[in-house]
């Protein structure tokens, strides 16, 4: 777990005169960056008795990297793990889910009061840790072991740079990364700068804009206990229309197939890039790979239905496709037809 690679990107930002390099988070086991949270949240109550292998039950609400990363480590660590997830979860998921091993309950009758399958998936998890003798849930949200695992993925970053790190950006969803990066960061007394890449209708950075995201691991609708908003030298805001054209951005200009949330970083590194000091050092976080985003952001015909024809905002005749103008992407996010409430 961790030692993911660090590599610079030459391509990126045409005429940037500044070093970028991307922190590489698909190489951890589960394929992701939460496999740090899902370690550390796990390994505490193990070494703690809290957790006996054999006989605890782990209980949790999450139908991504995180669900992915706790069912991996249980299976490893001889624990029972129960997913709850939703009727949206995809089923790529859901088969990996199982093949973990995770016991998976599907929630598929939304909230009577708000509409919403959230609450009713936490209401089952409520239940469970009721019902289930030696039962614990993790609660990424709240669990301050999350941001304690991104003490280890900062660490890393300044090793290979030898502390040369101007600025960090990253993209924000529990906020674990974040509060570990900065904390660890605060220690060193290093000159790092934290950009904080939320999403458009998110309730993490007080997003102006009100509206349905699509990405998944972008931002968030609640609050997370484990937030400092402190944490964050600047916020950008991106909408899900960037994301989609960060990834097909990076694919293009340097053949690296990432997420949705890093191409959230991708487009805030080219909306801030004319601000960025001439010989910085910037490094991108990117929290996952794009193999489980194949039948969405890198579908030409589900991007379509989305958004329209916008593939000219990463393709650019002359080989030097920009970010999306921020004008642009609100507009198309407004204009969504398939969405997932916040």
């Amino acid at each position: 777990m961790g030692r993911t690679p660090l590599f610079e990107l030459e391509r990126l930002v045409p005429g940037f005169s500044s070093r970028v390099y991307a922190k590489a988070e698909r190489f951890n086991p589960g394929g992701s960056i939460k496999d740090r949270s899902a370690l550390s949240m796990l390994l505490g109550p193990l070494r703690s008795g809290r957790l006996v292998p054999g006989r605890s039950t782990v209980v949790e609400s999450s139908s991504g990297n995180l669900a992915i990363g706790l069912a991996q480590l249980c299976r490893y660590y001889g624990l029972r793990f129960i997913c709850v997830v939703d009727s949206r979860t995809t089923a790529q998921n859901i088969a990996i889910l199982r093949a973990y091993g995770a016991d998976v309950r599907i929630v598929s009758e939304p909230d009577p009061v708000t509409g919403e399958l959230l609450p009713e998936r936490l209401k089952l998890v409520a239940r469970l840790l009721a019902e289930i003798p030696d039962a614990y849930c993790p609660d990424q949200y709240s669990n301050p072991l999350n941001p304690k695992a991104h003490l280890a993925t900062m660490a890393e970053i300044d090793e290979a740079l030898d502390g040369d790190v101007d600025y960090l950006v990253l993209s924000v969803g529990t906020s674990g990364t974040l509060g570990g990066c900065a904390e660890y960061i605060r220690s060193r007394g290093m000159k790092t700068k934290i950009v904080a890449v939320d999403a458009i209708g998110s309730a993490l950075f007080d997003s102006s804009t009100t509206c349905s995201r699509i990405i998944p691991g972008h931002g968030a609708s609640v609050l997370p206990a484990v937030l400092d908003q402190r944490d964050a030298h600047r916020v950008v805001h991106v909408g899900d229309l960037e994301c989609v054209v960060g990834c097909r951005r990076l694919v293009e200009r340097e053949a690296v197939l990432a997420g949705g949330s890093s191409g959230a970083v991708v487009s805030a590194l080219g909306l801030i890039a004319p601000e960025i000091p001439a010989g910085s050092s910037c490094v991108l976080v990117l929290p996952d790979g794009g193999d489980r985003y194949l039948d969405t952001i890198y579908d030409d015909a589900w991007v379509r239905r989305q958004f329209g024809e916008v593939s000219h905002l990463w393709k650019d005749p002359a080989g030097s496709p920009g970010p999306a103008e921020p004008g642009q992407t609100e507009h198309k996010q407004r204009e969504q037809k398939e969405v997932v409430p916040c």
